[in-house]
């Protein structure tokens, strides 16, 4: 009987943190299999013989999971269920020199803008004519497309530039070129994502050029959806908006992550904005694109914030209504300016004050959604369950917004658009009727 380590290379990579570390698994996946490397990603069959684990150490929650999984995977290896365990991304970049020590049977530690040192580990050669090339990890219909890497901002809270370097745009061919080979493939929706979109083009082009990255990607034939993530308020430009209200396929949607209300806690974030700015170009952003769904991110606990900031952040909620919110506990991070701070606010208070944070918006997206019965809403179908299809607006991106319940006597194909009658509204989903 042949042992395993005679059978030909089976290598499921496994994906930690946001879509971002997705990308750079996906783009490592179809590295491997140009070179006719058998690759899986989250391998439920367990038939593989090395991993790769794409790590985040983003926040300690991230870390603790991204540590969990790599014991896991040496437990395995000891059982001799895995030849190789190789790990990359976030916290492999931030803590190599310590986790070296404290994880020895890790077969290699990894960077995140290492990919070519992954592959030699396989005698596998980086093929540049595959830029933009991936094996995607999502469903055939919408995927992500990152339009740069790292970051220049300096928020006192942020680790994200000790671990994905400077700021450095994807000029817009390769952009087009790869969202064109996105579309060949079926894909009908693509996520920009980036650590910060409005920074885009400042680089390479010497001045902010995402609208001119928008107008070339809208007239990419058949990307039916467009969809904006993690646009930095500061020194917003105005013109993505004029783009995003001339052109039908960029979505009405932008993720823009403000992380408090209250000037002592933005000036204490580094956030280079007030209050009052913030509020001004919320305003400008609604007139502009009227209709348009808006996204935020909120941080709580960070080190000095009191109960009369919460009460501010609470009180820009209801007066703003954003349609979606997510929050995050502050987690103290080393070599960030905020790590000389006391981080003076128990994890149980922490949550306490997201908790309250969240029922405010709670009751804020029910109103919306209440809103939204009896309107005809244009729907694409992600998948069945319990008999029942599920999709999203244009004003829901994938996993961190409201799902459309949808009834319809017709099968449904996943990935195809449909439209729906909204009959019911809960907290955080729609429910609705699909018309011919």
């Amino acid at each position: 009987m042949k042992s395993k380590s005679l059978k030909k290379d089976k290598v499921n990579i496994i994906t930690l943190g946001c879509s971002k570390n997705l990308v750079d698994s996906e783009v490592l996946s179809g590295q491997l299999a140009a070179n006719e490397i058998d690759v899986v990603h989250e391998n439920k069959k367990l038939d593989h013989n090395i991993v790769v684990v794409n790590t985040c150490g983003f926040i300690d929650k991230a870390k603790e999971e991204s540590i969990n999984t790599i014991l896991d995977q040496l437990e395995l290896k000891r059982r001799g269920k895995l030849d190789k365990v190789y790990v990359t991304g976030c916290l492999s970049e931030r803590y190599r020199n310590d986790l070296e020590n404290e994880m020895p049977d890790v077969d290699a530690w990894f960077g995140t803008l290492e990919l070519p040192l992954i592959l030699k580990q396989f005698d596998a050669d980086y093929k540049t004519e595959l830029l933009g090339e991936r094996l995607l990890s999502t469903p055939k219909h919408y995927a992500y497309l990152k339009i740069s890497e790292g970051c220049n901002r300096t928020c006192s809270f942020c680790a994200i530039p000790l671990m994905r370097g400077q700021h450095v745009s994807k000029p817009i061919e390769e952009l087009v070129k790869e969202a064109e080979s996105l579309v060949q493939k079926g894909v009908k929706e693509i996520m920009l994502i980036a650590q910060e979109l409005t920074y885009y083009g400042l680089d390479i082009y010497k001045k902010r050029e995402l609208p001119k990255l928008l107008n070339a990607l809208a007239d990419v034939k058949g990307l039916e959806w467009i969809r904006l993530h993690y646009a930095y308020p500061s020194k917003f430009p105005l013109e993505i908006l004029d783009v995003m209200r001339k052109r039908e396929n960029i979505c009405k949607y932008l993720d823009m992550p403000l992380q408090h209300a209250s000037n002592n806690m933005l000036n204490a974030m580094k956030r280079n904005i007030t209050r009052d700015e913030m509020s001004v170009l919320i305003k400008q952003i609604r007139e502009k694109v009227p209709g348009i769904c808006l996204r935020t991110t909120l941080i709580t606990g960070f080190p000095g914030e009191t109960k009369d900031d919460v009460e501010e952040l609470k009180a820009f909620l209801q007066e703003h209504r954003f349609d979606r919110v997510g929050i995050f506990q502050y987690s103290h991070e080393e070599n960030t300016s905020a790590y000389d701070l006391v981080d003076n606010i128990s994890s149980e208070e922490k949550e306490l004050r997201a908790q309250e944070i969240m029922e405010v918006q709670q009751e804020i997206s029910l109103e919306k959604n209440q809103e939204k019965v009896g309107q005809i809403l244009k729907v694409i179908i992600d998948k069945k369950e319990a008999g029942r299809y599920l999709g999203r607006t244009e004003f829901d991106s994938v996993e961190v917004d409201n799902e459309v319940v949808i009834h319809s006597k017709k099968k449904l194909m996943i990935g195809d658009f449909v439209n729906v009658k909204i009959t019911k509204a809960y907290d955080y989903d729609i429910e609705g009727e699909m018309i011919e």
